[in-house]
């Protein structure tokens, strides 16, 4: 195993056939490190972001992330969508929702400086399609306090409206990777958020949690409509199947398309 120094010896790789550090960079709020490992059974090479020693996102769990915005973008008729996706990552959930036709722009809110770069320099596979595409722009904020603001989500244009806010960033309503994300699960954060969707906007959540009643009560709350989806996927590590959770809520004020299945008001 040999070492080389990357991004102008900011962080230093260990490298071999079978692992990858591609990068690792000292953060406010921990290591970020991000890792290239071979899976020997199947040859894939998978992905991973760390911080610390928590794992953040892997390339080898997607399908929820996908799904996300599927979901959240399936609870909309209207075409020229304007999206917000609120957390960076591997960038599966930006994919999907470039994926669809109807989105006309899309805005990718990280918190992470480092994780936008990666993208921007290819580090990770879906980078350059992401950063590539014309109808997506990149940016470094604070999701939290851009949801908590009246100039929202686009720097360029303050108090811009969106048709949906895809979230995929803490862990689940409960489990935060800081305390301070805690105002948006509220009621009262969940209304300012709303604030920034046009009328029949939807905001959908990305949860490592199974349904959590409470927040669905507090969902129910700040929406016209919310349900509740369950997303089964393979976990090849410990040969079972895994589930994550999908929650997603309507503003009222236009029609929906058909009913969510699951939804509650």
């Amino acid at each position: 195993m040999c070492a080389a120094v990357l991004n102008g010896g900011r962080g230093q790789a260990a490298m071999s056939v079978y692992f990858e550090e591609l990068d690792f960079r000292p953060t406010p709020m921990g290591v970020l490190s991000l890792r290239r490992r071979r899976q020997l059974g199947s040859g894939l090479d998978i992905y991973e972001i760390k911080l610390g020693d928590e794992f953040l996102m892997s390339s080898l769990f997607t399908v929820a992330e996908i799904a996300l915005a599927r979901l959240g973008l399936a609870a909309l008729e209207r075409s020229d969508l304007d999206v917000v996706v609120g957390g960076l990552g591997l960038g599966y959930t930006a994919r999907a929702a470039l994926e669809n036709p109807s989105v006309k722009s899309l805005i990718v809110v990280d918190a992470l400086a480092e994780v936008i770069e990666w993208h921007a320099q290819g580090l990770l596979p879906l980078g350059k399609e992401i950063s590539g595409d014309p109808r997506c722009r990149l940016v470094h904020g604070d999701f939290f306090a851009m949801s908590d603001s009246s100039a929202g989500f686009d720097p360029l244009a303050p108090g811009r409206r969106f048709d949906a806010v895809l979230v995929d960033i803490d862990h689940s309503p409960r489990n935060l990777l800081h305390a301070r994300h805690a105002a948006l699960y509220t009621l009262a954060g969940l209304k300012r958020l709303a604030e920034h969707l046009h009328p029949g906007g939807v905001f959908a959540l990305w949860s490592n949690d199974a349904p959590d009643q409470a927040f669905e009560t507090v969902l129910a709350g700040a929406f016209a409509i919310s349900a509740t989806h369950v997303v089964s996927f393979e976990n090849p590590l410990q040969h079972r199947d895994a589930s994550n959770t999908i929650y997603v809520g309507v503003k009222a004020g236009l029609p929906i398309q058909k009913a969510i299945p699951g939804t509650s008001q």
